[in-house]
C-alpha cells in the first residue's frame, strides 16, 4: 500500500469522508510554509490594500477599513499544489465581494489579478472570487495571521490550489482580460482545481 493509500485509509478509520481529499493529495494537520521571497513583516497599522483596474472608484483601504466592512468567520478545507491538504481550517476576514463592491467594477470585468509582496501576482476568474467562502483574511485558527502564512492580510480561495490565495496581499486588480501570474508563467495551471488535479499546463 502506497503512502497516499495509507493516508486515505487513516481518514476512513477516523470516520472522515475520504472524498474530501482531492486525488493526489495527502491529509496533514501541519501547515507547511511555502512562498516566494523573504517574509515581509508589516504592522496592521501600516497595512494598505489597493483595489484598482477597470473600476469606477479605485480605493485604498487600511486594516481598519477592512474590519469595518463586517468580518465573518468560516471553516473549510484547503489544498496545496505540493500535495498536502488540511481539513476544517478556520479563517476570519471580510468577503472578497464586499471589498470589490466598493470599487464599482465595470460590467466587462471578468478576471482578478492578486498583487502581493515582492511583485508576486496570481490570476483567477472574477466569478470564482465572488463565492461566499472567498475571503480577504487576517486570522487563522482564531489567532492573528502569522507573517509566514501571509499576515497581516492574505487572500483565501479554498476551492482552488492554495497558490491562488496570495500571501501579503497588496492589491486587487479588476481586468477585462486574463493576465498570467508568477507561477502561471512558470508552468502552473491557469485555474488550479484540486479535484481535477490542475497542477500544471496541460492538466
Amino acid at each position: 500500500m502506497s503512502f497516499f493509500q495509507r493516508n486515505r485509509q487513516k481518514l476512513i478509520d477516523a470516520g472522515i469522508d475520504p472524498e474530501r481529499l482531492p486525488p493526489g493529495q495527502y491529509h496533514t494537520d501541519r501547515f507547511p510554509v511555502l512562498h516566494v521571497g523573504d517574509v515581509p513583516h508589516i504592522e496592521r497599522a501600516d497595512y494598505r490594500l489597493s483595489v484598482f483596474g477597470n473600476v469606477a472608484n479605485p480605493v485604498t483601504l487600511t486594516f481598519a477599513d477592512l474590519e469595518a466592512l463586517g468580518p465573518v468567520e468560516l471553516t473549510f478545507d484547503i489544498h496545496c499544489v505540493t500535495k498536502w491538504s488540511r481539513f476544517d481550517t478556520t479563517w476570519k476576514g471580510v468577503r472578497f465581494r464586499d471589498v470589490v463592491a466598493l470599487a464599482q467594477p465595470a460590467a466587462t470585468v471578468a478576471y482578478v489579478i492578486e498583487h502581493a509582496a515582492h511583485g508576486y501576482t496570481t490570476n483567477l476568474p472574477l466569478a470564482d472570487c465572488l463565492r461566499d467562502d472567498v475571503l480577504i483574511a487576517w486570522e487563522h485558527g482564531r489567532e492573528p495571521l502569522e507573517a509566514v502564512h501571509g499576515g497581516p492580510v492574505r487572500m483565501v480561495v479554498p476551492h482552488l490550489y492554495f497558490w491562488k490565495s496570495a500571501k501579503w496581499l497588496e492589491g486587487i486588480e479588476l481586468s477585462d482580460t486574463d493576465q498570467a501570474g508568477f507561477w502561471e508563467q512558470n508552468g502552473y495551471h491557469s485555474y488550479g482545481d484540486p479535484f481535477r488535479e490542475q497542477r500544471f499546463w496541460g492538466d
